[in-house]
């Protein structure tokens, strides 16, 4: 299934923790890529469907500068066909030693109109990528190029990403705590209930700061909790 407009937009409302209680109450634990973080915080809301490359470890003889020439590189093609509105996400077998790209390549992507990247390495020239409109996410600076860990090999396949499984087309959501991917045909009801969810949740949070007990709010156990809740929605029009 193709991300909608609209469900895009709610995706872009609601946090990755929310989105993986969701996920959770599917059966689905391990949708939440491990240990990467943004660089650029002030870029918001990452949402799109994936695109992906796949890196596998290098053998010399056939990953030396030489295979840049080639415009049929993996690595090229996919900064290249990513699609606007998708989101490249990298597997880089969780290495961050070696750059999975670096400042040029993520700027390409920026003016392409692409939602963002994700590498489960590193990227290098991460002072300039804190400055680019794009959301990026890696897992540690990558500043020296070593082309003999990492080699491009494949675009747009299933991939491991983080330890989380990513299928092309599956939606990618990040924010500042970290990126989740919603399987392509859960997208519209995880974002339906996760807007849902927010909502309760603002609700009790402003309840708790003017001092209600979490007991019989969180969760909302007492009959007088949804009475609460439901004027708390009609006078928030939320």
């Amino acid at each position: 299934m193709a991300l909608t407009p609209e469900t895009r937009e709610k995706l872009k409302t609601v946090s990755t923790p929310t989105l993986m209680t969701a996920l959770y109450k599917r059966g689905l634990r391990n949708q939440f890529i491990q240990d990467v973080r943004r660089i650029n915080p002030a870029s918001g809301t990452m949402v799109g469907e994936a695109f992906t490359l796949r890196y596998m470890p290098a053998r010399e003889d056939l990953n030396t500068l030489s295979v840049f020439r080639d415009r049929s590189h993996p690595q090229r093609r996919a900064v290249e066909d990513c699609p606007e509105g998708a989101v490249l996400v990298m597997d880089s077998r969780k290495d961050p030693r070696a750059a999975s790209a670096g400042s040029i390549l993520v700027s390409r992507l920026m003016v392409r109109g692409v939602a963002g990247v994700v590498t489960d390495g590193g990227f290098r020239d991460t002072p300039v990528i804190e400055t680019l409109d794009i959301p990026a996410y890696h897992n540690r600076a990558s500043a020296p190029t070593n082309l003999t860990l990492h080699q491009a090999i494949d675009i747009n396949v299933p991939i491991g990403c983080g330890d989380a499984p990513v299928f092309p087309g599956d939606v990618i959501v990040g924010d500042g705590e970290g990126v989740v991917v919603v399987p392509a045909d859960l997208a519209d009801e995880i974002a339906d209930e996760a807007v849902e969810m927010t909502a309760y949740e603002d609700f009790v949070a402003e309840m708790v700061l003017q001092g209600r007990s979490i007991m019989g709010l969180y969760p909302a156990t007492d009959d007088q909790t949804h009475v609460d809740f439901e004027q708390w929605r009609n006078a928030n029009k939320r």
